[in-house]
């Protein structure tokens, strides 16, 4: 058996690789503008323009990288659009734009220091034991329990270690937050933790809740301990350091208030007119703030000891002493499957007991460099390490496991696939959701089905790569699942996610949604992300966008790699009633092997007769958009239209085979003289100002940068089957990244 401080040893080496991979080529990159130099007596300190507010900690280290020169720094200011930084490289008065590199590596480097701490404390090695290598005895009178909440209360007061499986929608947040507050009755103190400030604060709401509702919340016994940026800060001020500091000592809060204000408007002046005399003044009220902020400091450091329950995340607790010093009688783990086994471990050591809680059906941990250790310790969850999910491939529970085993969040229609598939029948349905989804299934588009498979087979070749990211996208399935949108959006959905596992095809769905003006006011709340950012939410109505599609000749490995399971996992259970799968379905069963997911995902679907083809589009798209028409590609009057009130430019593309008809070749030829016609294609076409040379895989033309008619001009367009339908797209930033690609 491994020895605790081999495992200790393996996990700072693991970290260490971690880190010496992100200082060296950087993870999180920001786009910045506008630099001017504020002072030049070294460190050089530069104010830059952001186009959104970066959340990057004052005196966080940074890189900057302004064409082929590189330099690393500090932050000195970061609040609202602009961010001051001080530059151990003089890099002239101005810089154009450049790229801020930023990732929290120092948080590694303090939880390494953490880990050295360990190995010098018997009692929290053995904490540590507890956790890797848990007991095979259930301590807890198993005769005794009464319910989920009174099991964990038992199991977490006679085993130290407890792990919870928590599978989507099965009262996770509920028992965890009930759990805590009946160890609060009992003057037990508590410590909750998370990866994410979301998840705490979920958790630490909830709880709150219910103690108010108990009549048992006392002010000061619960506290939401740092970054808390969300909706607990108005929701929950009660339990936040903010509103405690404000009535404990009412003239430091005035004084943190006015002086952020003091900064917020000297951000905004310097944000329309820069001026050195503003910026010189900026980076003096930094200093005060840096003062003021350590006698808030020490005012929450006093909140922190004084409290019962705590609830912060596992970066705050490995590098603040206010909690890691500390002993709690039980530690509660919230979404531990995303977390890194030495967080875990870490987060073990500071209580007597300890409950670990995730769905290591999720998504995994996500790390960056390759090295075997980092793969083995940093990129895989606790719960395989600690043999909960080999006893489970055995057919058997571990006996520290505890399985919440009813959902309530989807569709029974929606969970038959994940619960017999995913979670191998170990997990049923409350008899309260089929009623309780039923308002959302009875909603537009296919009012009545709770899951719908739309199949875009033989519409056209639009599988792609980005030709910078190598990240995937596809159009023609980009604009059906905004269609799906819009539909369930005026059908009377509340909230709408569109998940994709293709970074490339989220951001282009977060362009067309910002310019389509479907985010405006009074109008459904509609998240677009890749699968990672949607894990810990729920939507009334999910769309899912699996993006591939020939001419691409092999499945993704974010849809077939090891991982793939866990990915379409979340992807499937966000979904409260509706769940919309946009996949082309030839592709898969062409390219995905029978045992992966999404082809058991797709063969599902189809069984259960839950597909929606091309054929049915005239049925389902009730309402077209102002910016988005579909038409039958047959009907070439409105194309022809567009091609006359060009004003500048027409871009078409001619995939290979494609014969251009009378009708186009009269139109193309018949267009103004001052229009610049653009033929993308491997054959010159003599009356083209402008042929590249190369073979886009469909067919689209452009009009003006802005129009854009995708599916035409159909004539020799390859793997298109009747109905022939074409798409019209007002889009100007749709239209500049189909540029950039060509």
């Amino acid at each position: 058996m491994t020895t605790t401080i081999t495992y200790i040893k393996e996990w700072q080496q693991a970290l260490h690789q971690e880190i010496t991979y992100l200082k060296k080529f950087g993870g999180s990159r920001y786009s910045v503008v506008n630099g001017r130099m504020v002072s030049n007596e070294g460190p050089y300190s530069y104010y830059f323009d952001t186009a959104s507010s970066l959340k990057i900690p004052v005196g966080s280290s940074i890189k900057l990288e302004w064409g082929t020169m590189k330099t690393g720094g500090k932050v000195l200011s970061s609040e609202g659009r602009g961010i001051i930084l001080a530059l151990e490289k003089n890099l002239g008065e101005f810089i154009s734009d450049a790229y801020l590199l930023h990732d929290p590596w120092e948080l590694l480097e303090q939880l390494i220091e953490r880990l050295d701490e360990i190995k010098k404390n018997k009692q929290k090695r053995l904490r540590v034991k507890r956790l890797m290598n848990p007991s095979m005895e259930k301590k807890h009178p198993v005769e005794k329990i009464k319910s989920n909440v009174h099991e964990l209360m038992l199991r977490s007061k006679y085993n130290p270690a407890t792990f919870v499986w928590g599978p989507p929608g099965t009262g996770k947040t509920y028992t965890l937050a009930r759990t805590a507050a009946n160890k609060y009755f009992q003057k037990k103190r508590v410590l909750i933790l998370s990866h994410s400030n979301q998840a705490v604060d979920v958790l630490m709401a909830e709880l709150t809740d219910f103690m108010k509702r108990k009549k048992r919340f006392q002010e000061g016994d619960v506290l939401r301990y740092g970054g808390s940026m969300g909706d607990i800060s108005t929701t929950h001020r009660e339990i936040t350091t903010n509103l405690l500091i404000e009535k404990q000592d009412p003239l430091l809060a005035k004084d943190r208030e006015r002086l952020f204000e003091e900064r917020r408007l000297i951000k905004q002046d310097l944000a329309h007119s820069f001026s050195k005399r503003d910026s010189d003044h900026l980076l003096e009220l930094e200093i005060r703030i840096a003062r003021m902020l350590e006698k808030v400091r020490r005012k929450e450091v006093q909140l922190v000891e004084d409290a019962f329950i705590v609830g912060t995340t596992l970066a705050k607790a490995a590098s603040d002493k206010a909690v890691y010093e500390q002993t709690y009688d039980v530690v509660i783990l919230d979404e531990a499957s995303m977390a890194f086994v030495p967080q875990v471990a870490f987060a073990a050591t500071l209580g007597k007991r300890v409950i670990i809680c995730g769905d290591f059906k999720q998504l995994p941990p996500i790390a960056s460099s390759r090295d075997p250790l980092v793969v083995k310790w940093l990129k895989e969850d606790v719960f395989h390490h600690a043999g909960m999910v080999e006893w489970l491939n055995e057919g058997k529970l571990h006996p520290q496991l505890f399985l919440l085993k009813e959902q309530r969040r989807m569709h029974p229609d929606i969970s038959a696939f994940t619960n017999r598939y995913i979670y191998h029948s170990l997990v049923s349905d409350h008899e309260s959701v089929h009623k309780s989804r039923n308002p959302i299934v009875g909603l537009a588009p296919f009012k009545g089905h709770a899951s719908v498979l739309l199949d875009t087979s033989f519409t056209g070749l639009h599988g792609m790569s980005d030709i910078t990211t190598n990240s995937r996208f596809n159009l023609w399935q980009l604009l059906l699942s905004f269609q799906l949108i819009h539909e369930a959006q005026l059908g009377g959905a509340k909230s709408i996610g569109y998940v994709t596992p293709y970074r490339a095809q989220a951001n282009l769905m977060g362009l067309l949604l910002e310019e389509m003006d479907e985010k405006g006011d009074n109008q459904a709340d509609i998240i677009a992300a890749t699968v990672h950012r949607f894990q810990g939410s729920e939507r009334d109505v999910m769309i899912f966008d699996t993006v591939d599609s020939a001419p691409q000749d092999r499945a993704g490995m974010l849809l077939t790699g090891k991982d793939s399971e866990r990915l379409i996992n979340v992807a499937i259970t966000r979904t409260k009633g509706k769940f919309l799968h946009v996949s082309n379905r030839s592709f898969i069963e062409k390219h995905v092997y029978r045992g992966k997911t999404l082809r058991q995902l797709v063969d599902y679907q189809v069984r259960h007769k839950q597909t929606i083809t091309t054929k049915e589009i005239g049925s389902w798209i009730r309402n077209q958009h102002p910016k988005l028409k579909w038409i039958h590609a047959r009907k070439l009057e409105v194309v022809f239209q567009d091609l006359k009130t060009a004003k500048s430019s027409i871009t078409i593309s001619l995939p290979e085979g494609t014969l251009l008809s009378e009708e186009w070749n009269k139109q193309l030829l018949g267009r103004g003289k001052r229009i610049k016609l653009t033929v993308i294609s491997n054959k010159n076409w003599s009356a083209s100002n402008v042929w590249l040379e190369k073979s886009f895989p469909f067919p689209f033309v452009m009009i003006d940068d802005k129009v854009l008619w995708l599916g035409l001009p159909l004539e020799g367009a390859r793997g298109v089957h009747p109905p022939y339908v074409a798409a019209r797209l007002i889009s100007s930033q749709v239209c500049e990244y189909v540029l950039k690609q060509i």
